[in-house]
Protein backbone atom coordinates (compact mmCIF):
# COMPACT_ATOMS: atom_id res chain seq x y z
CA UNK A 1 0.00 0.00 0.00
CA UNK A 2 2.70 2.22 0.54
CA UNK A 3 2.81 2.79 -3.64
CA UNK A 4 -0.80 4.40 -2.94
CA UNK A 5 0.26 6.52 -0.12
CA UNK A 6 3.26 7.63 -1.81
CA UNK A 7 1.69 9.12 -4.96
CA UNK A 8 -1.77 10.14 -3.45
CA UNK A 9 -1.34 13.62 -4.34
CA UNK A 10 -0.97 12.80 -8.25
CA UNK A 11 -3.81 10.35 -8.05
CA UNK A 12 -5.83 13.45 -6.23
CA UNK A 13 -4.77 15.74 -9.75
CA UNK A 14 -5.99 13.45 -11.78
CA UNK A 15 -9.00 12.85 -10.27
CA UNK A 16 -9.82 16.75 -10.58
CA UNK A 17 -8.27 16.69 -13.73
CA UNK A 18 -11.64 14.20 -15.14
CA UNK A 19 -13.54 16.21 -13.01
CA UNK A 20 -13.11 19.52 -15.18
CA UNK A 21 -14.89 17.85 -18.43
CA UNK A 22 -18.59 18.77 -18.65
CA UNK A 23 -19.35 15.03 -19.80
CA UNK A 24 -22.92 15.46 -19.72
CA UNK A 25 -24.31 13.01 -21.64
CA UNK A 26 -28.17 14.19 -21.75
CA UNK A 27 -26.89 17.45 -23.62
CA UNK A 28 -26.14 16.77 -27.42
CA UNK A 29 -23.95 20.27 -26.97
CA UNK A 30 -21.49 18.36 -24.70
CA UNK A 31 -21.21 15.36 -26.97
CA UNK A 32 -17.75 16.54 -27.42
CA UNK A 33 -16.86 17.10 -23.94
CA UNK A 34 -18.09 13.31 -23.18
CA UNK A 35 -15.95 11.77 -25.86
CA UNK A 36 -13.10 14.05 -24.07
CA UNK A 37 -13.92 12.71 -21.02
CA UNK A 38 -13.37 9.19 -22.80
CA UNK A 39 -9.96 10.07 -24.42
CA UNK A 40 -8.71 10.85 -20.84
CA UNK A 41 -9.91 7.87 -19.18
CA UNK A 42 -8.64 5.73 -22.23
CA UNK A 43 -5.02 7.40 -22.00
CA UNK A 44 -5.55 6.87 -18.09
CA UNK A 45 -5.92 3.35 -18.54
CA UNK A 46 -2.44 3.27 -20.76
CA UNK A 47 -0.73 4.99 -18.16
CA UNK A 48 -2.19 2.11 -15.41
CA UNK A 49 -0.50 -0.25 -17.83
CA UNK A 50 -3.58 -1.84 -20.27
CA UNK A 51 -3.00 -3.12 -23.25
CA UNK A 52 -5.31 -3.05 -26.35
CA UNK A 53 -6.52 0.35 -25.06
CA UNK A 54 -9.76 1.39 -27.48
CA UNK A 55 -12.33 3.67 -27.96
CA UNK A 56 -15.20 1.79 -28.90
CA UNK A 57 -18.03 3.24 -30.99
CA UNK A 58 -21.67 3.08 -30.10
CA UNK A 59 -24.88 5.08 -31.78
CA UNK A 60 -24.77 7.67 -28.90
CA UNK A 61 -21.91 8.28 -27.07
CA UNK A 62 -18.47 6.12 -27.04
CA UNK A 63 -17.58 3.32 -24.33
CA UNK A 64 -13.73 2.89 -23.61
CA UNK A 65 -11.75 -0.52 -23.52
CA UNK A 66 -8.61 -2.02 -22.05
CA UNK A 67 -7.45 -4.97 -20.69
CA UNK A 68 -4.37 -6.57 -19.08
CA UNK A 69 -4.67 -10.68 -19.70
CA UNK A 70 -1.04 -11.68 -18.45
CA UNK A 71 -2.26 -14.11 -15.61
CA UNK A 72 -2.65 -17.51 -17.77
CA UNK A 73 -4.87 -20.18 -15.48
CA UNK A 74 -6.00 -17.04 -13.25
CA UNK A 75 -9.92 -16.05 -13.52
CA UNK A 76 -11.24 -12.76 -15.82
CA UNK A 77 -12.96 -9.90 -13.74
CA UNK A 78 -14.26 -7.00 -16.26
CA UNK A 79 -14.32 -3.85 -14.29
CA UNK A 80 -17.66 -1.50 -15.49
CA UNK A 81 -18.02 2.35 -14.81
CA UNK A 82 -19.02 5.27 -16.43
CA UNK A 83 -17.13 8.70 -16.73
CA UNK A 84 -20.56 10.63 -17.80
CA UNK A 85 -22.22 12.73 -15.25
CA UNK A 86 -25.76 14.24 -14.67
CA UNK A 87 -26.49 18.09 -16.03
CA UNK A 88 -25.89 20.85 -13.32
CA UNK A 89 -28.94 22.77 -12.92
CA UNK A 90 -30.18 24.61 -10.91
CA UNK A 91 -26.74 26.78 -11.33
CA UNK A 92 -27.65 28.89 -8.76
CA UNK A 93 -27.35 26.77 -6.01
CA UNK A 94 -24.07 25.35 -6.28
CA UNK A 95 -21.43 27.47 -3.87
CA UNK A 96 -18.76 26.42 -6.45
CA UNK A 97 -19.06 26.19 -10.08
CA UNK A 98 -19.74 22.53 -11.18
CA UNK A 99 -16.89 22.14 -13.14
CA UNK A 100 -14.43 23.87 -11.22
CA UNK A 101 -13.29 21.40 -8.57
CA UNK A 102 -13.61 22.79 -4.77
CA UNK A 103 -11.19 21.13 -2.39
CA UNK A 104 -12.82 22.14 0.94
CA UNK A 105 -12.58 19.88 4.30
CA UNK A 106 -11.28 17.01 3.21
CA UNK A 107 -14.29 17.07 0.23
CA UNK A 108 -13.70 17.59 -3.77
CA UNK A 109 -17.28 19.49 -4.44
CA UNK A 110 -18.21 18.94 -8.69
CA UNK A 111 -20.44 17.93 -10.83
CA UNK A 112 -19.37 13.66 -11.05
CA UNK A 113 -17.31 13.84 -7.90
CA UNK A 114 -19.33 10.79 -5.88
CA UNK A 115 -21.36 9.75 -9.52
CA UNK A 116 -19.00 8.12 -10.31
CA UNK A 117 -15.86 10.19 -11.44
CA UNK A 118 -13.71 9.70 -8.18
CA UNK A 119 -15.19 5.78 -8.36
CA UNK A 120 -13.77 5.18 -11.72
CA UNK A 121 -10.20 5.79 -10.58
CA UNK A 122 -10.35 3.61 -8.12
CA UNK A 123 -9.43 0.19 -9.65
CA UNK A 124 -7.54 2.36 -12.18
CA UNK A 125 -4.90 3.64 -9.47
CA UNK A 126 -5.37 -0.43 -7.86
CA UNK A 127 -4.35 -1.67 -10.72
CA UNK A 128 -1.01 0.44 -11.79
CA UNK A 129 -0.08 0.26 -8.34
CA UNK A 130 -0.07 -3.62 -8.53
CA UNK A 131 1.97 -3.28 -11.68
CA UNK A 132 4.53 -1.04 -10.55
CA UNK A 133 5.19 -3.04 -7.30
CA UNK A 134 4.29 -6.87 -7.67
CA UNK A 135 4.91 -6.51 -11.45
CA UNK A 136 1.36 -8.57 -12.40
CA UNK A 137 -2.54 -8.59 -11.12
CA UNK A 138 -3.58 -11.63 -9.29
CA UNK A 139 -6.46 -12.05 -11.93
CA UNK A 140 -6.67 -10.90 -15.61
CA UNK A 141 -8.59 -8.09 -16.30
CA UNK A 142 -10.89 -6.04 -18.77
CA UNK A 143 -12.43 -2.85 -18.42
CA UNK A 144 -15.54 -1.14 -20.00
CA UNK A 145 -16.37 2.40 -19.18
CA UNK A 146 -19.04 3.94 -20.84
CA UNK A 147 -20.42 7.67 -21.65
CA UNK A 148 -23.88 6.74 -21.39
CA UNK A 149 -25.21 5.77 -17.98
CA UNK A 150 -26.92 8.37 -16.85
CA UNK A 151 -29.48 8.39 -19.88
CA UNK A 152 -29.91 5.07 -18.92
CA UNK A 153 -27.31 3.22 -21.20
CA UNK A 154 -29.24 3.02 -24.67
CA UNK A 155 -26.63 1.42 -26.41
CA UNK A 156 -24.38 -0.49 -23.84
CA UNK A 157 -26.75 -3.78 -24.35
CA UNK A 158 -26.21 -3.23 -28.66
CA UNK A 159 -22.22 -3.08 -27.72
CA UNK A 160 -22.25 -5.87 -25.25
CA UNK A 161 -23.73 -8.34 -28.21
CA UNK A 162 -21.59 -6.80 -30.44
CA UNK A 163 -18.20 -7.53 -28.53
CA UNK A 164 -18.91 -10.58 -26.98
CA UNK A 165 -16.04 -12.29 -27.18
CA UNK A 166 -13.63 -8.96 -26.39
CA UNK A 167 -15.65 -8.87 -22.98
CA UNK A 168 -15.97 -12.35 -22.00
CA UNK A 169 -14.95 -12.89 -18.46
CA UNK A 170 -15.92 -14.67 -15.22
CA UNK A 171 -17.19 -11.77 -13.47
CA UNK A 172 -18.25 -8.16 -13.30
CA UNK A 173 -16.98 -5.77 -10.88
CA UNK A 174 -19.16 -2.38 -10.67
CA UNK A 175 -17.87 1.08 -9.34
CA UNK A 176 -20.90 2.65 -9.73
CA UNK A 177 -22.41 2.58 -6.33
CA UNK A 178 -21.86 2.53 -2.46
CA UNK A 179 -20.94 0.44 0.18
CA UNK A 180 -21.89 2.20 2.92
CA UNK A 181 -20.15 4.25 5.55
CA UNK A 182 -16.78 2.92 7.58
CA UNK A 183 -19.30 2.84 10.43
CA UNK A 184 -21.97 1.40 8.50
CA UNK A 185 -19.93 -1.14 5.62
CA UNK A 186 -22.63 -2.58 2.97
CA UNK A 187 -22.20 -4.61 -0.03
CA UNK A 188 -25.45 -4.83 -2.50
CA UNK A 189 -26.89 -7.81 -3.96
CA UNK A 190 -28.04 -6.38 -6.86
CA UNK A 191 -30.61 -3.13 -8.18
CA UNK A 192 -33.78 -3.03 -9.13
CA UNK A 193 -35.00 -2.83 -12.90
CA UNK A 194 -37.11 -0.11 -14.54
CA UNK A 195 -39.84 0.40 -16.73
CA UNK A 196 -41.71 4.14 -17.74
CA UNK A 197 -44.41 4.78 -19.71
CA UNK A 198 -45.79 8.38 -20.97
CA UNK A 199 -49.88 8.87 -20.31
CA UNK A 200 -51.54 11.34 -22.86
CA UNK A 201 -55.17 11.92 -22.31
CA UNK A 202 -56.88 13.92 -24.92
CA UNK A 203 -61.08 14.93 -24.46
CA UNK A 204 -61.48 17.84 -26.67
CA UNK A 205 -59.82 19.59 -29.58
CA UNK A 206 -59.25 22.66 -27.69
CA UNK A 207 -59.27 23.81 -24.25
CA UNK A 208 -62.88 24.81 -23.18
CA UNK A 209 -64.42 27.85 -21.41
CA UNK A 210 -65.27 26.34 -17.83
CA UNK A 211 -68.89 27.29 -18.20
CA UNK A 212 -69.16 23.98 -20.04
CA UNK A 213 -68.59 22.13 -16.97
CA UNK A 214 -70.81 19.10 -16.43
CA UNK A 215 -71.15 19.35 -20.76
CA UNK A 216 -67.56 19.15 -21.45
CA UNK A 217 -65.03 16.17 -19.79
CA UNK A 218 -61.80 17.55 -18.32
CA UNK A 219 -58.60 15.69 -19.32
CA UNK A 220 -57.00 16.13 -16.15
CA UNK A 221 -59.84 14.51 -14.14
CA UNK A 222 -60.07 11.58 -16.42
CA UNK A 223 -55.75 11.26 -16.26
CA UNK A 224 -56.55 11.45 -12.72
CA UNK A 225 -58.95 9.13 -12.12
CA UNK A 226 -56.94 6.81 -14.39
CA UNK A 227 -54.04 6.94 -12.23
CA UNK A 228 -55.54 6.47 -9.10
CA UNK A 229 -57.13 3.09 -10.40
CA UNK A 230 -53.32 2.06 -10.37
CA UNK A 231 -53.02 1.79 -6.39
CA UNK A 232 -55.50 1.31 -3.61
CA UNK A 233 -55.34 3.50 -0.52
CA UNK A 234 -52.79 1.61 1.26
CA UNK A 235 -50.41 1.76 -1.62
CA UNK A 236 -51.20 -1.06 -3.04
CA UNK A 237 -50.47 -1.56 -6.61
CA UNK A 238 -53.59 -2.41 -8.55
CA UNK A 239 -52.35 -2.84 -12.29
CA UNK A 240 -54.23 -6.46 -12.76
CA UNK A 241 -50.88 -9.17 -12.48
CA UNK A 242 -48.35 -6.51 -11.48
CA UNK A 243 -47.33 -8.79 -8.51
CA UNK A 244 -47.18 -12.33 -10.41
CA UNK A 245 -43.44 -12.93 -11.24
CA UNK A 246 -42.62 -11.55 -7.97
CA UNK A 247 -40.18 -13.71 -5.83
CA UNK A 248 -41.31 -13.91 -1.96
CA UNK A 249 -39.43 -12.70 0.47
CA UNK A 250 -38.17 -15.32 2.72
CA UNK A 251 -37.45 -14.93 6.57
CA UNK A 252 -33.72 -14.46 5.81
CA UNK A 253 -34.08 -12.35 3.23
CA UNK A 254 -36.50 -10.07 5.43
CA UNK A 255 -34.15 -10.18 8.68
CA UNK A 256 -30.93 -9.28 6.32
CA UNK A 257 -33.17 -6.15 5.34
CA UNK A 258 -33.87 -5.38 8.76
CA UNK A 259 -30.08 -5.24 10.29
CA UNK A 260 -29.09 -3.17 6.89
CA UNK A 261 -32.30 -0.61 7.43
CA UNK A 262 -31.11 2.70 8.64
CA UNK A 263 -33.32 3.82 11.47
CA UNK A 264 -36.86 5.45 10.20
CA UNK A 265 -36.02 8.12 12.13
CA UNK A 266 -32.59 9.21 10.78
CA UNK A 267 -34.27 8.80 7.28
CA UNK A 268 -36.79 11.23 8.21
CA UNK A 269 -34.55 13.56 9.16
CA UNK A 270 -32.17 13.28 6.37
CA UNK A 271 -35.12 13.37 3.68
CA UNK A 272 -37.52 15.44 5.57
CA UNK A 273 -40.07 12.78 4.91
CA UNK A 274 -43.68 13.27 7.05
CA UNK A 275 -44.08 9.95 7.32
CA UNK A 276 -43.90 6.19 5.19
CA UNK A 277 -46.66 5.07 2.77
CA UNK A 278 -46.94 1.44 0.98
CA UNK A 279 -47.50 -1.98 1.14
CA UNK A 280 -48.92 -2.31 4.71
CA UNK A 281 -47.34 -6.18 5.03
CA UNK A 282 -43.74 -4.90 4.25
CA UNK A 283 -42.12 -2.28 6.04
CA UNK A 284 -40.44 0.57 4.54
CA UNK A 285 -37.15 -0.83 3.67
CA UNK A 286 -38.65 -3.79 2.37
CA UNK A 287 -40.92 -1.53 -0.13
CA UNK A 288 -37.65 0.70 -1.04
CA UNK A 289 -35.06 -2.39 -2.10
CA UNK A 290 -37.68 -5.87 -2.38
CA UNK A 291 -40.56 -4.73 -3.66
CA UNK A 292 -41.69 -2.96 -6.77
CA UNK A 293 -43.33 0.57 -7.23
CA UNK A 294 -44.71 2.57 -9.50
CA UNK A 295 -44.72 6.18 -9.27
CA UNK A 296 -45.88 9.32 -10.88
CA UNK A 297 -42.96 11.44 -11.54
CA UNK A 298 -44.63 14.17 -13.26
CA UNK A 299 -48.01 15.16 -14.65
CA UNK A 300 -49.02 18.18 -15.93
CA UNK A 301 -51.63 20.10 -18.15
CA UNK A 302 -54.10 23.09 -18.27
CA UNK A 303 -53.38 26.04 -16.89
CA UNK A 304 -50.04 26.58 -14.33
CA UNK A 305 -49.55 30.44 -14.52
CA UNK A 306 -50.01 32.96 -12.07
CA UNK A 307 -53.66 34.16 -11.26
CA UNK A 308 -56.52 31.98 -12.52
CA UNK A 309 -57.81 30.92 -15.91
CA UNK A 310 -60.96 29.25 -16.42
CA UNK A 311 -60.75 26.70 -18.80
CA UNK A 312 -61.56 22.59 -18.76
CA UNK A 313 -57.95 21.59 -20.18
CA UNK A 314 -58.47 19.56 -23.62
CA UNK A 315 -55.48 17.43 -22.75
CA UNK A 316 -53.02 16.27 -19.31
CA UNK A 317 -49.90 13.94 -19.70
CA UNK A 318 -48.26 11.89 -16.70
CA UNK A 319 -44.83 10.38 -16.74
CA UNK A 320 -44.65 7.42 -14.43
CA UNK A 321 -42.03 5.28 -13.30
CA UNK A 322 -41.93 1.10 -12.28
CA UNK A 323 -38.74 -0.20 -10.06
CA UNK A 324 -38.56 -3.52 -10.90
CA UNK A 325 -37.40 -6.62 -8.68
CA UNK A 326 -36.35 -10.28 -9.22
CA UNK A 327 -38.36 -11.95 -11.59
CA UNK A 328 -40.11 -8.90 -13.52
CA UNK A 329 -39.33 -8.23 -16.72
CA UNK A 330 -39.94 -4.56 -18.47
CA UNK A 331 -41.59 -6.15 -21.50
CA UNK A 332 -44.38 -7.96 -19.47
CA UNK A 333 -44.69 -5.33 -16.78
CA UNK A 334 -44.98 -2.83 -19.76
CA UNK A 335 -47.92 -5.13 -21.54
CA UNK A 336 -49.40 -5.04 -17.95
CA UNK A 337 -49.58 -1.22 -17.59
CA UNK A 338 -50.62 -0.83 -21.16
CA UNK A 339 -53.48 -3.30 -20.64
CA UNK A 340 -54.46 -1.65 -17.35
CA UNK A 341 -54.62 1.71 -19.11
CA UNK A 342 -57.01 0.21 -21.87
CA UNK A 343 -59.88 -1.57 -19.37
CA UNK A 344 -59.80 1.65 -17.59
CA UNK A 345 -59.37 4.89 -19.60
CA UNK A 346 -62.83 6.42 -19.73
CA UNK A 347 -64.89 6.41 -22.97
CA UNK A 348 -65.06 9.79 -23.55
CA UNK A 349 -61.34 10.33 -23.52
CA UNK A 350 -58.13 9.37 -26.03
CA UNK A 351 -55.60 7.72 -24.68
CA UNK A 352 -52.28 6.87 -25.82
CA UNK A 353 -48.99 5.91 -24.48
CA UNK A 354 -45.19 6.54 -25.08
CA UNK A 355 -42.41 4.01 -24.07
CA UNK A 356 -39.72 6.33 -22.14
CA UNK A 357 -35.83 4.96 -22.52
CA UNK A 358 -34.30 3.52 -19.57
CA UNK A 359 -35.76 0.34 -19.37
CA UNK A 360 -33.76 -2.40 -17.05
CA UNK A 361 -33.22 -5.72 -15.96
CA UNK A 362 -33.57 -6.26 -12.09
CA UNK A 363 -30.18 -7.91 -10.97
CA UNK A 364 -29.80 -10.27 -7.86
CA UNK A 365 -26.44 -12.31 -6.87
CA UNK A 366 -26.83 -15.11 -4.65
CA UNK A 367 -25.17 -14.27 -0.94
CA UNK A 368 -23.53 -16.91 -0.71
CA UNK A 369 -21.68 -16.50 -4.44
CA UNK A 370 -17.52 -17.12 -3.48
CA UNK A 371 -17.10 -13.48 -5.40
CA UNK A 372 -19.77 -11.61 -3.16
CA UNK A 373 -17.89 -13.51 0.03
CA UNK A 374 -14.95 -11.87 -0.97
CA UNK A 375 -16.09 -8.68 -1.37
CA UNK A 376 -17.74 -8.96 2.29
CA UNK A 377 -14.29 -10.16 3.03
CA UNK A 378 -12.26 -7.00 1.67
CA UNK A 379 -14.56 -4.69 3.45
CA UNK A 380 -14.34 -6.17 6.73
CA UNK A 381 -10.85 -5.61 6.31
CA UNK A 382 -10.52 -2.51 5.10
CA UNK A 383 -13.31 -0.97 7.86
CA UNK A 384 -12.82 -3.35 11.07
CA UNK A 385 -16.49 -4.13 10.46
CA UNK A 386 -18.81 -6.98 9.21
CA UNK A 387 -20.84 -4.97 6.27
CA UNK A 388 -25.08 -5.60 6.21
CA UNK A 389 -26.25 -7.28 3.28
CA UNK A 390 -28.36 -4.93 1.37
CA UNK A 391 -30.74 -4.28 -1.91
CA UNK A 392 -29.63 -1.19 -4.05
CA UNK A 393 -32.62 0.81 -4.06
CA UNK A 394 -32.19 2.16 -7.52
CA UNK A 395 -31.27 0.89 -11.18
CA UNK A 396 -27.58 0.35 -12.83
CA UNK A 397 -28.56 -1.02 -16.07
CA UNK A 398 -25.63 -3.41 -17.06
CA UNK A 399 -26.02 -5.65 -14.26
CA UNK A 400 -28.78 -7.21 -15.37
CA UNK A 401 -27.79 -6.79 -19.31
CA UNK A 402 -24.02 -8.35 -18.91
CA UNK A 403 -26.34 -11.12 -16.66
CA UNK A 404 -28.51 -12.09 -19.65
CA UNK A 405 -25.99 -11.41 -22.11
CA UNK A 406 -22.56 -12.10 -21.14
CA UNK A 407 -23.75 -14.70 -18.68
CA UNK A 408 -21.63 -13.59 -15.50
CA UNK A 409 -22.49 -12.38 -11.75
CA UNK A 410 -21.49 -9.05 -10.83
CA UNK A 411 -20.61 -7.66 -7.53
CA UNK A 412 -20.59 -3.92 -6.95
CA UNK A 413 -17.55 -1.94 -5.38
CA UNK A 414 -17.64 1.83 -4.83
CA UNK A 415 -17.25 4.30 -1.94
CA UNK A 416 -19.89 6.89 -2.53
CA UNK A 417 -21.88 7.63 0.27
CA UNK A 418 -25.82 8.35 0.45
CA UNK A 419 -25.28 12.12 1.38
CA UNK A 420 -22.92 13.43 -0.94
CA UNK A 421 -25.86 15.03 -3.46
CA UNK A 422 -25.76 12.62 -6.39
CA UNK A 423 -27.49 14.50 -8.91
CA UNK A 424 -27.99 17.50 -6.69
CA UNK A 425 -26.20 21.03 -6.81
CA UNK A 426 -23.40 20.82 -4.54
CA UNK A 427 -22.32 17.14 -4.89
CA UNK A 428 -19.27 15.84 -3.04
CA UNK A 429 -16.85 13.29 -2.72
CA UNK A 430 -14.89 12.80 0.06
CA UNK A 431 -11.11 12.13 -0.28
CA UNK A 432 -10.72 9.48 2.71
CA UNK A 433 -12.81 7.16 0.62
CA UNK A 434 -10.80 8.15 -2.41
CA UNK A 435 -7.99 6.47 -0.27
CA UNK A 436 -9.99 3.62 1.43
CA UNK A 437 -11.17 3.16 -2.50
CA UNK A 438 -7.70 2.45 -3.64
CA UNK A 439 -7.14 0.05 -1.15
CA UNK A 440 -10.32 -2.09 -1.22
CA UNK A 441 -9.52 -2.50 -4.87
CA UNK A 442 -6.06 -3.88 -4.23
CA UNK A 443 -7.13 -5.97 -1.66
CA UNK A 444 -10.30 -7.38 -3.46
CA UNK A 445 -8.25 -8.05 -6.74
CA UNK A 446 -6.25 -10.43 -4.15
CA UNK A 447 -9.33 -11.82 -3.43
CA UNK A 448 -10.53 -13.04 -6.14
CA UNK A 449 -7.67 -14.78 -7.54
CA UNK A 450 -8.00 -16.69 -5.10
CA UNK A 451 -12.06 -17.25 -4.79
CA UNK A 452 -12.80 -17.47 -8.10
CA UNK A 453 -12.22 -21.06 -10.22
CA UNK A 454 -9.40 -21.16 -12.27
CA UNK A 455 -9.16 -21.62 -16.04
CA UNK A 456 -7.25 -23.24 -18.73
CA UNK A 457 -7.59 -20.27 -20.76
CA UNK A 458 -7.71 -16.56 -20.62
CA UNK A 459 -11.03 -15.07 -21.82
Amino acid sequence: MGYLEEHQSRFLNEFLSLLRIPSISTDPAAAGAVRQAAEWVAERLRQAGMDGVRILETGGHPAVYGQWCGAPGRPTVLIYGHFDVQPVDPLHLWTHPPFEPAVVDGRVYARGATDMKGNLLLPIVACEALLRTEGQLPVNVKFLLEGEEEIGSPNLGPLLEAHRDLLACDLMVSADGGCGTPERPEVWLGPRGLVGLQINVRTADRDLHSGNGGLAPNAIHALVRLLDSMRDSAGRITVEGFYDSVRPLSDTDRAEIAAAAYPPAEYQSQTGVRGFFGEPEFTPFERASARPTLEVNGIWGGFTGEGIKTVIPCEAHAKITCRLVPDQRPAEIREKLLAHIRRHAPAYAEVTVDSLPGEADPYLIPADHPAQQALVRVLTAVTGRRPAVTRGFGTVPVMGMVKRILGVETISLGTGQADERAHAPDEFYRLDSFARGQRAYVLLLHELGEALPRTDDIK
